[in-house]
């Protein structure tokens, strides 16, 4: 069933929540949360996240905890390889080539790409302990395998993706996204132990690989060398603008500090405030040419989730909500595009989430009071 945004702003205005801000993005679109049909089984009861958004009404994300992707709201099983038992579609390129990851068991990962249609996927990595891929309009994709990065051009390998200068000995890639320039954004981590001193040293930095085989830009991260951090960049723009957060989990400690880099990568992250209510903000993803942002708002009690919701930040000004979802615990945001939709997950009262889609998304941003 699709709830519209008039029956949510109407319910939110009468209990006195909300301000709404100025529209930021399209003009022509209609203002809708769009639920997505879920898989009628797989071995999760969760109904599912949308992880990216592709042209048209084209979205892909997990279902019951199994790869799929929606033409509308109806959903398709990407079909998985013998012995592989569930996985996520992380991103979609302009013609339909998907990329992702998939899972069996607790230790092994596999990162495969795959276009509507096709009897199988195309495994990109071998069994990996983690893997990891993503893709770009035109179909540059990037891959990592156990600590190795990878180019991808017209369907094979072109360059490992190095080392910053400045990353210790034996360090791990990962990769999290590819702009339409085709620059990289993934993380580099590794630790090094002095018998001498019995110190041990961590680092762990964002990246870019800039398109062309330049040499990568570690960004700057606030709390470098403490354990307790994580720095994670999760979206890059066609401008090269990068946002993401700073994570923090230590016993029952939870810490979530939004994060934005740009060009020249030179300085310290921007910080954006947060959702008005909520004591956190994880950036999740950034729309290519509009620098409009998404990701969740959330608060914890004695390291556990007490609250989120989905939010939207138009690039400047203040953090917004996104309408839907009941209870404390409302959902998260994904993906957002610039012809204005955003991808993520709508939660229950018993924190199972539905894969959604909000049209329109700028006009249905809100401010909540206090």
């Amino acid at each position: 069933m699709r709830k519209t945004t008039a029956a949510v702003a109407a319910a939110a205005a009468v209990a006195g929540l909300v301000t709404f801000a100025a529209p930021a993005g399209a003009t022509s679109c209609t203002p809708e949360i769009r639920s997505l049909d879920a898989l009628a089984s797989g071995p999760a009861a969760d109904r599912g996240t949308v992880y990216d958004l592709g042209r048209g009404d084209l979205a892909v994300g997990t279902s019951r905890n199994m790869p799929v992707y929606w033409k509308g709201t109806a959903v398709h099983a990407v079909p998985l390889p013998d012995g592989w038992t569930g996985g996520t579609v992380t991103s979609v390129g302009d013609s339909g080539l998907m990329v992702g990851t998939l899972r069996r068991g607790f230790d092994d990962a596999a990162a495969f790409s795959y276009r509507p249609g096709d009897a199988a996927v195309r495994l990109l990595t071998g069994t990996a302990h983690d893997a990891a891929a993503a893709v770009n309009e035109s179909g540059r994709m990037a891959t990592s395998e156990n600590g190795v990065g990878r180019e991808w051009a017209d369907g094979r390998v072109v360059r490992e993706l190095p080392l910053p200068d400045d990353a210790l000995p034996g360090s791990r890639v990962s990769v999290n996204a590819v702009n339409k320039r085709g620059d990289i954004l993934g993380h580099v981590s590794g630790q090094s132990y002095d018998p001498v001193t019995d110190e041990t040293t961590v680092r762990g930095n964002p990246v870019v690989w800039p398109a062309g085989g330049y040499p990568p830009y570690a960004l700057q991260v606030w709390n470098q060398g403490d354990p307790t951090y994580d720095a994670i960049a999760t979206g890059i723009d066609n401008r090269g603008r990068v946002v993401g957060h700073e994570w923090q989990h230590w016993r029952e400690l939870s810490h979530h500090r939004p994060a934005t880099w740009k060009r020249p990568y030179d300085a310290l992250p921007a910080e954006p405030g947060r959702l008005a209510g909520e004591a956190e903000l994880a950036l999740a993803g950034i729309s290519p040419e509009t620098g409009a942002a998404v990701g969740r708002a959330v608060s914890y009690e004695e390291g556990w989730p007490k609250s989120s919701q989905p939010a939207y930040w138009p690039g400047t000004g203040p953090v917004l909500a996104l309408p839907g979802g009941s209870g404390p615990r409302r959902g998260a945001a994904q993906a957002v595009t610039d012809d204005d939709r955003v991808g993520g997950t709508v939660l229950d009262e018993s924190g199972l989430g539905t894969p959604t889609v909000w049209t329109c998304a700028s006009k249905q941003a809100y401010r909540p009071q206090g």
